[in-house]
């Protein structure tokens, strides 16, 4: 996926400027929103917007990869306004054996099949997934609520820790529009994992997008956007791909029964364009796809908490991690003169064990799949499967250690496979 590019020295100046002219102050420990890790540079504490401060540190709609609300905070006078800037240093190391995959990233996509007797172990280390963000909510009178984030990382310039825009969206009442997750994910639902690629099957995406979120009301909550798309192809000698003419259309309905715990029905309707240049004509394939996602308390008291997923559809690859930019969108029919959306799948189901407020556990399996494309070749990847188990340790709410296993698999529709394991470790600290 194209990200966009950006520099920071504006960022700098802004976080400088703001140490050095304001003044610090300490938190009251009574304080109900603000947690005590958080520095306000200026303004009240005791006198800040509820509703604000409820919004800036809220986490629903995120998954277990992004970041808390930003460490330093900067109000205004009336408390109306709350600007945060923040960061957090996302560092791996990682051994592979008995089987290994280039890069930092466990994608099974890429597991060689055969497997490769030379490539058998691989040690690594990565730091291109720390980022930095900012965050803006406010009140205003006529507009009401508002929102803005932007957080770019270091996974930009071929690995190089080049700056690289992640998301950057603004918020008003209902209404989201930029570049964040697709409506059609259900971040929340995502497994929690050292490993920056995730599951093979999990349903995950970002776009630029334009969307709309209803009142929540007796726990139901719906939304639709539009959203440009993003499709890889696979052609032939006599079709091409074409710029993107339509956008894609995801929509949900959730129900909660608590904070935290829900169970969400998604779809998205999809219209991607190529040429036929056998008969100079441009014609356009469907693709849609249907997900159900949940998560919930198995046992009173949250110490063990299930979360899985599982959509099915056509022409959805963009959305499925093994699958997004190999080529899966449209492929080639049996007589090779048009494009057609494959039928494929993707789900995870896992668990967390929350042994301690520091200390908690979490174990996942996932699948992808692609059917009825044989005709590709027998050397089509098939299915990839995805084993996690680990465990993370908060030092306090700004530290964080984890350990973890994975082991994946690679299947081939000529009936070869390949397979691959890895274990990672992760230092990470948020300011």
């Amino acid at each position: 996926m194209k990200k966009l590019r950006c520099t920071i020295p504006g960022l700098f100046v802004l976080f400088a400027c703001a140490v050095v002219c304001l003044s610090v102050k300490a938190l009251p420990t009574d304080t109900v929103y603000i947690p005590e890790r958080a520095v306000v540079l200026y303004g009240d504490a005791k006198n800040a917007d509820r509703e604000v401060l409820a919004v800036f540190y809220s986490r629903e709609n995120l998954a277990f990869s992004d970041p808390d609300a930003p460490r330093f905070l900067l109000m205004d006078r009336q408390g109306k306004i709350a600007f945060g800037v923040g960061g957090q240093l996302y560092g791996t190391v990682n051994y592979d054996f008995d089987g290994s995959i280039p890069g930092s990233g466990f994608s099974t996509y890429d597991i060689s099949v055969p497997d490769n007797s030379v490539q058998h172990t691989r040690f690594g280390g990565d730091l291109s997934h720390s980022s930095l963000f900012m965050k803006l909510v406010g009140k205003a009178p006529k507009l009401g609520m508002y929102q803005v984030y932007f957080q770019a990382n270091f996974t930009g310039n071929n690995g190089k820790y080049g700056f690289m825009l992640k998301q950057a969206y603004v918020s008003l009442g209902h209404f989201t529009a930029g570049l964040t997750n697709s409506t059609f994910i259900d971040a929340a639902t995502k497994a929690p994992t050292v490993d920056t690629e995730g599951p093979s099957g999990q349903v995950s995406a970002k776009n630029v997008l334009f969307r709309y979120t209803s009142p929540t009301y007796k726990g139901f909550t719906a939304a639709a956007s539009l959203e440009i798309p993003q499709t890889t192809y696979t052609t032939n000698a006599v079709t091409e791909a074409l710029a993107a003419r339509f956008p894609d259309i995801p929509v949900y309905i959730q129900y909660s029964w608590k904070p935290g715990q829900h169970v969400r029905l998604s779809g998205i309707f999809r219209d991607m364009a190529y040429r036929n240049t056998r008969v100079g004509a441009n014609r356009m394939a469907l693709g849609w796809g249907l997900q159900v996602s949940a998560i919930g308390d198995v046992c009173a008291g949250g110490m063990i908490q299930a979360f899985g997923h599982v959509a099915y559809g056509q022409g959805i690859a963009k959305y499925i991690n093994d699958l997004a930019g190999n080529g899966y969108d449209l492929v080639p029919t049996y007589l090779g003169n048009r494009l057609t959306a494959p039928e494929m799948m993707g789900w995870t189901v896992g668990m967390y064990y929350n042994y301690s407020p520091q200390l908690f556990f979490t174990a996942a399996f996932s699948r992808a799949q692609l059917f009825n494309v044989r005709r590709l070749g027998g050397e089509t990847y098939q299915y990839g499967q995805y084993l996690d188990v680990n465990g993370f340790y908060n030092f306090d709410s700004n530290f964080r250690v984890g350990a973890e296993y994975l082991h994946g698999w690679r299947h081939n529709f000529d009936g070869e496979g390949g397979s691959a394991n890895r274990i990672n470790l992760l230092v990470q600290y948020s300011f």
